[in-house]
């Protein structure tokens, strides 16, 4: 389980205390958590809905909270665009080199990048695959993999022969580095949830079944697996346990 996974939270500039909480959360619920999100930055128009400041890959509260993660072994689920929403095609994407860089500044925390980077109106940047590609080959974020499961995403990728081809070719050769299940916007009965491995569907027949084995299952069993083990370890040496009853 993940602090946080029920509702979606917009980190704010003013969460210098975050870090706190989530070690209080561990304290009074040890053997329940394994990582902590989803939490959004930038993130299309959810962002803008928070009060005050806009949260910001550079706040140094986002970086407490990461270390924090790290030194425990919570796997970090982070929605963060790429790209700034509607943005004019072929311009750079605005917040790449910040995401690039702060991956990299916490190489002990397991970081899942959602959605890689995109959204309903946050579209996949000029050689989105490329740019994943160089991140991918980057021995300084190699705590780093990417959620591909909503159904906005599936569009992008399942949108065409030529879309496929590049994914699945991406997916192919760093096999280990993504993860997938089912992601729907208020779905209203469960066949909504199964439609997103529906679309996928053409996708996944391109991939290897090494692959495809790992993106569907062994990733998140590896990844949450050894998060699980990391958080169960530093619980048994920093959290008290409860005197017996009487």
């Amino acid at each position: 389980m993940s602090i946080g996974t029920d509702v979606d939270r917009v980190l704010s500039p003013t969460d210098c205390h975050a870090a706190d909480h989530i070690r209080r959360v561990l304290e009074t619920f040890p053997g329940v958590y394994t990582g902590i999100g989803a939490f959004n930055v930038h993130e299309e128009f959810v962002s803008a809905t928070i009060a005050g400041s806009v949260a910001s890959l550079l706040d140094p509260a986002l970086d407490s909270i990461l270390a924090f993660a790290g030194s425990v072994g919570l796997l970090v689920i982070l929605h963060n665009d790429v790209d700034v929403p509607s943005a004019k095609r072929g311009s750079p994407p605005t917040v790449l080199e910040q995401m690039h860089a702060l991956v990299a500044r916490h190489p002990f925390t397991q970081i899942i990048w959602a959605h890689v980077g995109v959204g309903r109106v946050v579209w996949p940047v000029t050689h989105h695959a490329a740019k994943l590609e160089t991140l991918l080959r980057d021995p300084t974020l190699s705590n780093l993999s990417f959620d591909i499961s909503w159904d906005e995403v599936a569009k992008y990728i399942a949108d065409g022969n030529a879309g496929m081809a590049v994914t699945a070719s991406l997916v192919n050769r760093h096999p280990d580095r993504f993860l997938i299940a089912s992601d729907v916007v208020a779905p209203e009965n469960a066949r909504q949830y199964y439609r997103v491995i529906d679309i996928y569907r053409p996708f996944l027949d391109r991939l290897t079944p090494a692959a495809r084995s790992q993106l569907l299952r062994g990733n998140y069993e590896r990844l949450f697996g050894a998060a699980r083990q990391r958080v169960r370890a530093w619980e048994a040496a920093h959290v008290r346990s409860a005197p017996d009853e009487p």
